[in-house]
């Protein structure tokens, strides 16, 4: 039932793998250049997501050419930019700032699409939330309801809370089955910063409403792969939160949350969060 990997230096390997042993559809690569600097990959069945954290790069994929993407110099300052890259495409990832970290986000599919830019104005915001209720948040999607027909299944985002401490994934949701109108089976993994870096938070997993589950202590740079179950997070006060969020549904394109009926009710308390849910949809 899911997995925490501390943060380490992964040295631009992957961190979740094609073909994982929790969350197979997913991917993930946390790539990091200097300028002049490049990586390439090639996943025969996964699209992907090649998402700038921070710097600029020419991203090249089958041989059309993205020149700068990326405008921001650090993930807690304006929004993403990012090329889609469609199974089994072969992405060249050059550097032209003097350094970049890429996030690479990937699905498993079938078919073969056409390759994108996301600029910034592109991204779809949205915040919900508030102090009072502890659950101010903010998303930008950058793969999501605005580029559905552009993509797969692979949706990615990036979540942050707003103001410093407080709770996401609340009320308590799940998406781990197939069941028309109620519910959607998508798999997620979630890689998540701190500002300033050394703040922590935690991550509660857990299937049965009765019962308890593991919860584990994240860091700057922590990764954490979702099967199945509920998944609640909260950072520690005094801090602000991010995670990039890779969610890949296994046969649906939609993602439809099954809310833990013991906490469903607050979905009518919280400000913007039904808009939250749509955008999602």
């Amino acid at each position: 039932m899911g997995k925490h990997i501390e943060p380490f230096d992964n040295r631009n390997e992957a961190i979740i793998a094609e073909n994982d042993d929790t969350t197979p559809l997913c991917y993930f690569n946390s790539v990091k250049l200097v300028k002049g600097g490049t990586h390439t990959y090639r996943l025969g069945n996964y699209e992907t997501a090649a998402v700038l954290a921070n710097g600029t790069c020419r991203i090249t994929v089958d041989g059309e050419v993205f020149e700068n993407i990326g405008e921001r110099e650090r993930i807690w300052d304006g929004h993403p930019s990012a090329v889609y890259a469609p199974i089994d495409s072969e992405v060249l990832i050059e550097c032209i700032s003097d350094h970049a970290e890429v996030m690479i986000a990937g699905g498993r599919y079938e078919e073969k699409l056409r390759p994108f830019a996301v600029r910034p104005d592109d991204v779809q915001v949205v915040q919900y939330g508030s102090d009072d209720t502890k659950t101010h948040r903010k998303i930008k999607h950058v793969l999501g309801q605005a580029n559905a027909d552009k993509r797969g299944r692979l949706l990615v985002s990036e979540l942050f809370t707003v103001g410093q401490g407080g709770w996401s994934g609340f009320p308590t949701h799940k998406h781990d089955e197939d069941r028309e109108g109620i519910e959607t089976r998508y798999e997620e993994v979630y890689q998540f910063r701190f500002d300033p870096p050394q703040g922590f938070g935690a991550q509660f997993l857990y299937t049965e409403e009765e019962k308890c589950g593991p919860c584990y202590m994240v860091k700057d740079g922590s990764v954490i792969a979702i099967d199945k179950g509920y998944h609640p997070s909260v950072a520690a006060p005094g801090y602000q939160m991010y995670y990039f969020t890779i969610i890949v549904g296994e046969t649906s394109k939609s993602l439809i949350q099954y809310f833990e009926p013991a906490h469903a009710d607050q979905v009518n308390t919280i400000p913007g969060i039904k808009d939250m849910i749509a955008k999602f949809k």
